[in-house]
C-alpha cells in the first residue's frame, strides 16, 4: 500500500505505463483530484483553490504540501484542471502557469467548473448543467459544447440557491432576530451568541467569506421540517430556478441535471421545483469527479 505522499509514484516500474491523466474538480472549498492510469484510480482531497484568492505561488504550494514531497511529476502525460473563477482567462492562466510549476512536462487544460459540470451531467448528450454549492451557476449544453451560460456573480450580487446564498439567509434571519424563540435557541447551541461585528468581520475583512456564509447551510439541514427552515430553502431554490432555468429556452426540452452539495442534500426540494415547473429532472450528484473520470477515460 503506497502512502499518499508517493501516490503519484506508486504504479509498478516495471510494466509498460497506459497514459496516466490527473484530473481535478476545485470548487471554494476543497479540490478533489484523481489520477487516472487504465483502470487504476489513486485519489486525493486539497483545500479549494481559487484564483480570485490566491496567486501562482500558494496554488503551487498548496499543490506541493498536499500531496507530499515525494510524488513523481513526471509520471503525468496530460492534467484537466476545472475551477472556480477560471472562467476569467486571467484566472485561467495564473492556474494552468501555476500547474505548469508543479507539472512542468504535462499538457495542461485549465477551464472553469462549469464546463466540468457540463461534461460530468451530460457526457455528449444535450442537457442543461446547474451547479449550487458554496457557489451557483448553470449552462445550457448541446452534447459537445456549451451554447449558452448564466455564470454566478459571486456571493455579493448573486449566487442564488448556493451555499453562500442560503448561509447569508440563515445570518440574516438571526441578526435580524427573526427566528423563532426555538430555533435561534438551536442556532446559539450550535454557533454559539455571535455577534453583529463578528460576522461582517468574517464576511467583509476576513478570506474565503463565501466558504464563511456556506457553513451555516448545515443549520439547515439539520433543522429540517420547520417552516422558517424550508421557507429559506424554498425561496433560496425557486431564487436559482428563475434568474437560471427558467431563462433557458430548452429548459422544457432537455433533462436538467444537478451538482453540489446543496443540491445533493436538498435534492428533494430540487425534484419537488423540477415538477412544479414541469421540468425533466436528470441527474443530481454530490460532485462531478467521476463523471469527469468517464468523460475523460481514454
Amino acid at each position: 500500500m503506497c502512502k499518499i505522499g508517493d501516490w503519484l509514484g506508486c504504479f509498478p516500474t516495471n510494466l509498460i505505463m497506459p497514459k496516466q491523466i490527473l484530473i481535478a474538480d476545485s470548487g471554494a472549498t476543497k479540490t478533489e483530484w484523481v489520477l487516472v492510469s487504465g483502470k487504476i484510480r489513486k485519489r486525493i482531497t486539497t483545500p479549494g483553490i481559487s484564483p480570485y484568492f490566491m496567486d501562482e505561488q500558494t496554488i503551487e504550494s498548496l499543490i506541493l504540501k498536499s500531496f507530499g514531497k515525494k510524488f513523481k511529476a513526471d509520471s503525468v502525460d496530460q492534467v484537466f484542471f476545472y475551477g472556480t473563477g477560471c472562467a476569467a482567462p486571467q484566472n485561467a492562466r495564473l492556474v494552468k502557469r501555476a500547474l505548469t510549476r508543479v507539472w512542468p512536462h504535462s499538457k495542461i487544460e485549465v477551464a472553469d467548473d462549469l464546463l466540468g459540470a457540463t461534461r460530468a451531467l451530460c457526457g455528449r448528450k444535450a442537457g442543461i448543467a446547474c451547479i449550487l454549492g458554496t457557489g451557483s451557476s448553470s449552462a445550457c449544453y448541446n452534447g459537445k459544447k456549451i451554447v449558452q451560460q448564466r455564470p454566478g456573480l459571486g456571493y455579493v450580487l448573486g449566487d442564488e440557491g448556493s451555499g453562500a446564498y442560503l448561509g447569508k439567509k440563515v445570518i440574516q434571519y438571526y441578526l435580524y432576530d427573526l427566528f423563532e424563540k426555538e430555533l435561534k435557541a438551536l442556532f446559539e447551541k450550535k454557533y454559539g451568541k455571535l455577534n453583529r461585528a463578528s460576522i461582517l468581520d468574517a464576511v467583509y475583512k476576513q478570506p474565503l467569506p463565501s466558504r464563511f456564509l456556506a457553513t451555516f447551510t448545515h443549520f439547515l439541514s439539520e433543522n429540517r421540517g420547520h417552516y422558517m427552515v424550508e421557507n429559506i430553502l424554498e425561496d433560496g431554490l425557486q431564487e436559482f430556478f428563475f434568474h437560471h432555468i427558467r431563462r433557458y429556452k430548452q429548459a422544457g426540452q432537455v433533462p436538467i441535471h444537478f451538482t453540489g452539495s446543496i443540491a445533493y442534500v436538498f435534492r428533494d426540494w430540487i425534484k419537488s421545483l423540477c415538477q412544479d415547473h414541469g421540468y425533466e429532472i436528470g441527474q443530481i450528484i454530490p460532485k462531478p469527479i467521476n463523471g469527469l473520470i468517464q468523460y475523460h477515460q481514454p
